[in-house]
């Protein structure tokens, strides 16, 4: 898989917009694509970009759909953001609405990495190409694009910012997120790479809270039940690491933790830096490489090419932490 760092792409001028209201006008100006595989090649710009997200309630997915529609905006094309919420029936008809309305190009966070096969089947045999963003499928050759963050690196720099923080010896929880997500499992790998080499280091509980704030506070909740010894807690996400936060302070066993690990870089993970609270994130650097998806889409539709030679491209994660938490300038954006 192709690295692109997220500095080098940072820069794009004009792509580097406010972030607008997640959602958006439906109407299209724009024609029907044609049916039997997805083109390109129009010299001409415009028309409609349906940009589909997890759930916009998570200030993650947020910033990928208004960061991705100002982007598609600033080029010329009218642009709306859709949420399937994790769920693939959603998702397929979604699509269909994008077919129907006469998409131009379809931006997904795809719901499942095997479940959503389908859906991008079902643009690319009507003429619509589409360009993942955030996470991938488990097929290639279809999506013209495949966008995501390097996972296995921003595990890498968490675990590793983590274990200085722990020490030598330690017992810890894991919360982690969503199975039908291949993130998930690719950053839990990575903190177990790292981790391992710490013997003195034990995992002693561990529970799917799918991404969520809540269900991060009541499962952590129940690993504290069963194991009254834990001192330290790493996340797969920010949501999760903020509910574990609240359920630590809740049962007064905050004062207690070594350390406290996020991932996403959100502006909610980064003021719990600030306080203290949280040890430190990691970002995804999801709204350049939600820009990056559109300028690609422009390009494929004017020249029939993304202009990039891999169809899989990730984009180097960041470590914010109490050092250089104010450089972060923006949401899920750190100056240079």
């Amino acid at each position: 898989m192709k690295r692109r760092s997220v500095l080098a792409l940072a820069s794009s001028g004009a792509l580097a917009l406010a972030l607008t209201a997640c959602g958006g006008g439906a109407s299209d100006p724009g024609t029907s694509a044609s049916a039997g595989g997805s083109g390109g090649g129009s010299a001409a710009a415009g028309g409609l970009i349906t940009i589909i997200v997890n759930d916009p309630s998570n200030p993650y997915w947020a910033a990928e759909g208004d960061s991705a529609k100002a982007a598609a905006e600033e080029l010329g094309y009218t642009a709306t953001v859709a949420a399937h919420r994790g769920d693939t029936n959603t998702e397929s008809q979604l699509v269909d609405t994008a077919i129907s309305n006469g998409s131009k190009a379809l931006l997904l966070d795809p719901a499942n990495a095997d479940g959503s096969v389908g859906a991008v089947q079902k643009a690319d045999a009507a003429g619509i190409p589409v360009f993942l963003i955030n996470a991938e499928i488990n097929q290639t050759g279809i999506a013209k694009a495949q966008l995501v963050s390097n996972n296995a690196q921003g595990a890498a720099l968490g675990a590793q910012q983590w274990a200085q923080l722990v020490g030598q010896d330690g017992q810890y929880a894991e919360l982690l997120g969503a199975p039908s997500d291949n993130n998930a499992a690719t950053r839990s790998n990575g903190y177990q790479t790292v981790l391992s080499q710490y013997p003195g280091l034990k995992e002693v509980a561990e529970q799917v809270a799918n991404w969520d704030r809540t269900e991060g506070h009541d499962k952590m909740q129940a690993m504290l039940q069963g194991n009254p010894g834990i001192n330290a807690v790493i996340s797969g996400n920010d949501e999760m690491a903020l509910g574990a936060i609240a359920a630590l302070q809740e049962s007064g066993q905050i004062v207690q933790m070594k350390a406290i690990g996020g991932f996403d870089g959100s502006p909610d993970a980064v003021d719990a830096i600030k306080a203290g609270t949280l040890s430190y994130t990691v970002l995804q650097p999801v709204v350049t490489f939600s820009q990056e998806a559109v300028k690609q889409a422009d390009t494929f539709l004017k020249t029939g090419e993304t202009g990039v030679s891999e169809e899989k491209q990730a984009f180097d994660c960041i470590l914010i932490t109490k050092d250089n938490v104010d450089q972060y300038t923006a949401p899920f954006t750190m100056s240079q």
